[in-house]
């Protein structure tokens, strides 16, 4: 069905109004809306209310709309840069293991969670493995790994592989971006019972809490009324280190694609993907900058500036989701939650061993599920302070991401019938 609104210049508007409306409504001091806020997040909102305007209102169309490639192409590297302006190496370094050993328990989650759903499944309703081509779904659940693992080069990777037809992989696109889209959504609600859910799981958040605590006062300590001057430094150091890692990007990813045959041999495809380089080079510029005296810009709003273009991010996400494609798909889902489910429960279970944050297990999991794209954005639903930590884990999967996907591959194939 044609959207209501196909000009973007619309779509923005609209995207834009509604997360003015959230933080309007959240910072209020009528009782009400309090009340409200207490129970619902304000980041949930701006993540799930662009979706009920592609479904079921039907005004926006999230698979035509380029806001979301506009957004993950230069708002999120622009913010990128600036929250990592004032990053606190060291505190991040006294974060501990902890946080590795979870994003490694968000991978096996998934690469044993897999085979796992395709077993359950196959048992309760066979049928749901024949999608009517006569095609192994398994093969196309490969894709997913790749996804869930890495990122979209890891997925396309998958698919030259294991020879997935155009029809299943994009059958599977769906269930990937649902399914993921539905446990971020999970995920951001739990930021704001962050306190609930570490007094459950026992944790230790005094490194958490430190890195937090250093950076805010940090930035309090410098805060002033920015001038115009200021802020238009803020939107060059941004979009300067924006353009700086997409030129970076266009250099050096033709280089990797020319010695792709050999990057395959070592499952290193992701070092081909542009995105890749363009995440990496413009953290690394960020980090590199919080070395030098354009830390003091701090002072003026730049992580501000920078959560801002992270919630227009989430905005975009959260208008691609269409969860009317459920029900066209209900097996395929089926399999895709419970193998979600799995790797919640893997996670859980080593959180709750190792005595983890919460912090930990929602970074771990959306280093995993939502690459770098999203990794930040629920980091930041604890504290923009915490971004560059999810930004660090999402590029630790995208070198790990088709080792994983390809070892559950080969579980998957096992065990189907």
């Amino acid at each position: 069905m044609e959207p209501f609104f196909t000009n973007d210049a619309v779509v923005l508007g609209l995207l834009v109004i509604i997360v003015a409306a959230v933080f309007h409504t959240s910072s209020s001091s009528n009782p009400k809306w309090k009340k409200f806020y207490t129970y619902v997040p304000s980041i949930l909102l701006c993540y799930f209310l662009p979706g009920l305007l592609n479904w079921p209102l039907g005004l926006v169309s999230g698979e035509e709309s380029n806001l979301y490639f506009v957004a993950s192409r230069y708002l999120l590297p622009a913010s990128l840069v600036l929250l990592c302006l004032s990053i606190d190496i060291k505190g991040i370094i006294n974060l501990g293991p902890k946080a590795v050993i979870m994003f490694f328990a968000a991978t096996i989650g998934i690469v044993l969670g897999g085979p796992l759903a395709i077993l359950i499944i196959s048992t309760v309703a066979p049928d749901v493995l024949d999608v009517g081509s006569g095609e192994e779904v398994w093969r196309g659940l490969t894709t997913v790994a790749g996804s869930w693992i890495g990122g979209g080069a890891n997925q396309a990777s998958m698919k030259e592989i294991f020879g997935v037809s155009d029809s299943l992989f994009a059958t599977m696109i769906v269930v990937d971006v649902i399914c993921a889209n539905i446990w971020t959504g999970f995920l951001l609600y739990g930021a704001s019972k962050t306190q609930k859910v570490d007094k459950w799981l026992k944790s230790d958040t005094t490194a958490i809490d430190d890195l937090r605590d250093r950076v805010e006062h940090y930035q309090a300590s410098i805060a002033k009324i920015p001038t115009l001057s200021e802020v238009m430094t803020i939107l060059a150091i941004a979009f300067g280190g924006t353009a700086l890692a997409h030129w970076g990007a266009d250099v050096i990813a033709p280089l990797m694609e020319a010695r792709s045959e050999w990057l395959a041999k070592y499952s290193l495809e992701s070092l081909t993907s542009g995105f890749f380089w363009l995440v990496v080079i413009a953290t690394t510029i960020g980090v590199g900058l919080s070395f030098t005296k354009m830390r003091k810009y701090e002072g003026a709003g730049a992580s501000r500036l920078g959560s801002v273009f992270i919630f227009i991010l989430v905005a975009t996400i959260g208008m691609r989701m269409n969860v009317g494609e459920v029900f066209d798909n209900l097996g395929l889902f089926a399999i895709g939650i419970t193998w979600m489910l799995f790797h919640v429960i893997i996670m859980i279970v080593v959180a709750k061993l190792i005595k983890a944050p919460f912090f930990f297990v929602a970074v771990g999991s959306q280093a995993n599920v939502g690459g770098a794209a999203s990794a930040p954005v629920v980091a930041s639903a604890f504290s923009p302070a915490l971004a560059p930590v999810g930004v660090l884990l999402a590029v630790l999967g995208y070198a790990l991401g088709t080792y994983g996907a390809l070892l559950c591959a080969q579980l998957m194939a096992g065990v189907s019938p």
